[in-house]
């Protein structure tokens, strides 16, 4: 899994130019590991302050606005990939346009176990 983390101060000190080389940088990577069958999906993640936190404690349900940690970066979201090896992920990775700015991170986490929809 490629997960990206966002920090949005460092976001917003970009300008348009460079968040637009980014954002369109996704288009160039999925088409190359698409290409290359290494593709399974990806999802992009709604900001932080549109999330909810549930909790149940004695049978009482709670929820609070989100984020559920104070953080400077978030999860904005993440590729599913399968690839060969470690070595292969970290080289996709590589590709991806966030990896040229900083505060902008790609982290790479194996997948150990995945129950699909139906049993």
């Amino acid at each position: 899994m490629l997960i990206i983390h966002m920090n949005p101060d460092t976001w917003a000190g970009l300008d348009t130019e460079t968040q637009e080389k980014v954002m369109n940088g996704h288009d160039a990577f999925q088409a190359k590991i698409r290409a290359t069958g290494e593709m399974e999906g990806t999802w992009a993640l709604a900001d932080p302050g549109a999330s909810a936190v549930v909790s149940q404690r004695g049978g009482k349900r709670t929820v609070t606005d989100g984020p559920y940690l104070e953080a400077k970066e978030f999860l904005a979201g993440y590729y599913v990939i399968e690839a060969d090896s470690r070595d292969r992920a970290l080289e996709i990775a590589a590709m991806m346009p966030e990896v040229e700015f900083g505060g902008l991170g790609i982290e790479v986490r194996e997948i150990l176990h995945y129950a699909g929809p139906t049993a």
